[in-house]
């Protein structure tokens, strides 16, 4: 491996939201490194990013993970972040997988393979969402004022009051966005073990933040800021109808903060597979969330009820973190108004940018 004061470091999905946030991060903390952002462009405000990257010094190629030539076109590499996602919990549900099953799955063993070329570190994000949702629904919770909270007496194995650890069954389906993310897990810890490639997978809860093209089925909580600041429409979907399912969410600069270090400490990180979330301290419900989005805002939009579950819903996940915290003295600073806060920020900051990119 080349020395770590400097290195070549590909991101992929680097246009996207975590993807680019991340991608300027590194280029901007770590000068002696060379930053490289792939990405298809697919996802409607990723054009936003580009002149973002480039005045951050990150290299932009335009290529496709689903492709193998264009990553074994790239120059060799030290380290990969993999962040190229369909990351819709819907994907698939329409009738075509074809996207999201070459995206997440397909995709993943194509930087697999350039990672095994140049036997570089690979860090993989992958999601909360390799957790079934059927188990998930079956654990005991109680109905409070504005949210659903997780009893603390459980049948289940890996669920408390904390939260959902890494220790929870993963027998039962997941999504198609979960099944392809669990797989490409799979093949990470494969590939780690045969090729020894050091390597590490955060599952991450929700992550917002600013530049984030939040939508209803990904990036929930910059939906819900999205929609009050320009006046959309909104729904509170399935479990009565009334806004009481919960997410822990997870500051952008929070996780790429650890994702710096596990950039810096490659050693140190090999072999860690952790959930990666704001956890209990760190969440909200949507009606909670709707709440604050009024305050901010100033507007009040109406919020209409529905009693239809989606297959793949979940009344509440909290990321139970603790095998993190043994591992790291990372923790999430931010917590869940200034998360909200930024994005409000973000978007009055630059609202015509915005206002286009959601078409």
């Amino acid at each position: 491996m080349t020395d770590l004061a400097d290195r070549r470091v590909l991101v992929t999905g680097g246009a996207g939201f975590v993807g680019a946030s991340l991608a300027m991060a590194v280029a901007e903390h770590r000068p002696g490194w060379e930053v490289v952002a792939l990405d298809n462009l697919k996802r409607r405000g990723s054009e936003l990013n580009l002149p973002r990257l480039r005045d951050a010094g990150v290299s932009f190629v335009h290529g496709d993970v689903r492709d193998p030539a264009d990553l074994l076109a790239l120059d060799q590499i030290d380290a990969l972040v993999e962040c190229s996602a369909e990351p819709s919990a819907l994907a698939g549900s329409a009738g075509d997988t074809s996207y999201v099953v070459d995206t997440n799955l397909v995709g993943a063993h194509n930087c697999l393979e350039l990672a095994r070329r140049d036997s570089a570190q690979v860090i993989f994000i992958s999601t909360s969402r390799v957790y079934p949702f059927r188990a998930l629904d079956a654990a005991a919770y109680r109905e409070d004022d504005t949210r659903f909270e997780l009893e603390s007496r459980q049948e289940l194995p890996g669920v408390g009051p904390a939260g959902i650890s890494e220790g929870f069954p993963l027998a039962g389906p997941r999504t198609l966005y979960g099944a392809t993310k669990l797989a490409g897990e799979l093949l990470v810890t494969e590939y780690a073990a045969a090729f020894g490639l050091p390597a590490v997978i955060d599952r991450c809860g929700v992550i917002a933040g600013p530049w984030q093209m939040g939508k209803v089925d990904q990036g929930v909580f910059t939906h819900w800021v999205l929609s009050h600041y320009f006046g959309q429409e909104l729904r509170y979907i399935g479990y009565g109808g009334r806004g009481k399912q919960v997410r822990d969410l997870l500051h952008i600069a929070d996780l790429v903060a650890l994702v710096e270090d596990q950039l810096a400490r490659p050693e140190h990180w090999d072999g860690v597979t952790a959930n990666v979330g704001g956890g209990r301290d760190v969440s909200l419900s949507l009606a909670e969330t709707t709440s604050i989005c009024r305050e901010l805002t100033g507007r009040e939009i109406p919020v209409e009820g529905s009693d239809e579950t989606r297959l793949g819903d979940v009344r509440i996940y909290l990321s139970d973190c603790s095998e993190l915290a043994e591992h790291t003295d990372w923790r999430p600073v931010r917590g869940p108004r200034q998360v909200l806060e930024d994005i409000f920020d973000w978007v009055h900051g630059n609202e015509r940018a915005v206002r286009s990119a959601l078409g």
